[in-house]
């Protein structure tokens, strides 16, 4: 099927929704049997201890979990604040939060102690960010030091559809920060999967036939990436994710395996749910290729959502990354 297809459905009894491009899959989101919080999920935090060396605070969430926010400037133990959840903890870690809390919808997102009402850059007509400031400003005309920003996927939506969605939004925001609370508390759970769906992912249509995708979604437990005459092994470990190239030639053969890794590489990360350190085993190429392939790395994160860094070079030859932990690893879930 050609176009983009959102996939509704259950896997292995999970709520899950996948993103179809060509009948391809694209990205893939599947909710967790357990109630650990997922990224934007909202608690009431209290400081716990600050960790000497490192600039961060251990704080204590509700459910007897431990957060971990990286700046601890102007926080003291006992200190109660709203924090948003990050990323995904690993096994036996604080959970990462930040006290940068924002309310996001499929139309806008609630920027508070930012003020200000601005629309995506991506949206470039004049008159439509004029249409949608006004109909923002209409919907919550006195923000104070609060701030609305409207998303790309408010271009061309009728007026009622982005108030309503406005409205509501600040609405939960305004309660949010308004709470008197002292304790550790859940306050907002973040998105599941068709929630997240809905939110994030345009399509030329919305199907609830999940044999559409299932297949796709088992292949995802291989190891194995099929790169044309070469192979990957996407491989995650305990320290770290490991990705081997091989292929039956040298030389030029080397260079081409690795730009379609370069290629296939933010897909599969984003399918099988990997994060954290990631080590590219490339095949043999030459040293002057390096800043062809560097540059096909770039140019292929580039339009991902989750945020990935290139590192560089290591003595032996490989090459790193680091990478957002936004999502539970594929196989755990399943």
């Amino acid at each position: 099927m050609k176009g983009v297809q959102v996939i509704l459905g259950r896997h292995e009894g999970r709520t899950a929704a996948a993103r179809m491009v060509d009948g391809r899959l694209d990205d893939l989101l599947i909710d967790a049997d357990d109630d650990l919080p997922v990224p934007g999920t909202v608690f009431r935090a209290v400081c716990d201890r600050p960790a000497k060396g490192q600039g961060g605070m251990f704080v204590r969430l509700s459910d007897g979990l431990t957060g971990w926010h990286r700046n601890a400037k102007g926080m003291a133990p006992g200190q109660a604040l709203l924090v948003q959840v990050t990323g995904h903890a690993e096994p036996g870690k604080a959970v990462p939060v930040t006290d940068r809390v924002l309310f996001k919808s499929r139309f806008c997102i609630v920027t508070p102690d930012a003020p200000g009402l601005n629309v995506a850059r991506s949206l470039t007509d004049d008159a439509e960010r004029d249409r949608l400031l006004e109909i923002a400003h209409d919907a919550v005309p006195e923000r104070g030091a609060h701030g609305i920003i409207l998303r790309t996927a408010c271009d061309g939506v009728e007026a009622d559809v982005i108030a309503e969605d406005v409205a509501a939004t600040w609405d939960l925001a305004m309660r949010v920060i308004g709470d008197e609370g002292d304790g550790p508390e859940r306050l907002v759970d973040g998105p599941d999967a068709q929630t997240l769906a809905w939110r994030d992912w345009d399509a030329d249509s919305v199907s609830e036939d999940w044999d559409l995708v299932a297949d796709q979604v088992d292949a995802l437990r291989s190891p194995e990436v099929s790169l044309g005459q070469a192979t990957a092994y996407v491989e995650p470990t305990r320290a770290l994710v490991a990705v081997d190239v091989n292929t039956p030639e040298g030389g030029a053969g080397g260079l081409k395996a690795n730009l379609a890794l370069a290629k296939a590489l933010p897909r599969q990360l984003r399918l099988r749910g990997l994060g954290g350190q990631i080590v590219l085993d490339l095949a043999p190429m030459p040293k002057k290729d390096r800043k062809t392939l560097e540059a096909a790395l770039r140019a292929a994160f580039r339009a991902d959502p989750v945020e990935t860094s290139l590192i560089g070079w290591t003595p032996l030859g490989h090459f790193e990354l680091t990478r957002r932990r936004e999502r539970r690893h594929l196989e755990d879930l399943l």
